[in-house]
């Protein structure tokens, strides 16, 4: 197979990986930490008037699903790529930074917590998920083409 083909492959499937582990757990969420009475959770409505009520407990879950997704995403691309292991591996990260941005906008939450989601989810994730990778045998972490 093209290496640009399994390198794209690579991306895709680390974004599947990664947004069914986010699912799983954002779906998983309010059985681990339940919500404040009265909020629905898959209504930003709801969660916009109640914000008030929410303490950071509950915003754990949506981190760890938001970091967890994305180090598994990118691990699985940088496993899964031929040659570009590194790029194909933070692209992964980039668009799920890019989704972080674009639901910090839409679904409301405090400052602190789209500050910590958008700095640590993310990117550093992706790094993370590339040094797994390298420590896997899958290649070189460090200046991988």
């Amino acid at each position: 197979m093209k290496t640009i083909v399994r390198d794209i492959l690579a991306c895709l499937i680390g974004l599947v990986v990664g947004s069914g582990i986010n699912m799983g757990l954002i779906i998983l969420g309010p059985s681990i930490v339940p919500p404040p009475a009265g909020v629905d959770v898959t209504n930003a409505e709801s969660i916009a008037a109640s914000m008030h009520l929410f303490e950071p407990k509950h915003f754990v879950v949506p981190f760890l699903a938001h970091s967890l997704g994305t180090l598994f995403g990118a691990l699985t691309a940088y496993v899964i790529a031929g040659t570009y292991k590194s790029i194909v591996a933070y692209a992964v990260g980039a668009l799920f930074l890019v989704g972080g941005i674009y639901a910090s906008t839409i679904i409301p939450a405090p400052a602190w917590f789209i500050a910590l989601d958008l700095i640590v989810a993310y990117i550093p994730m992706a790094w993370i998920g590339t040094q797994l990778g390298g420590r896997l045998g899958n290649g070189s972490a460090v200046g991988s083409p």
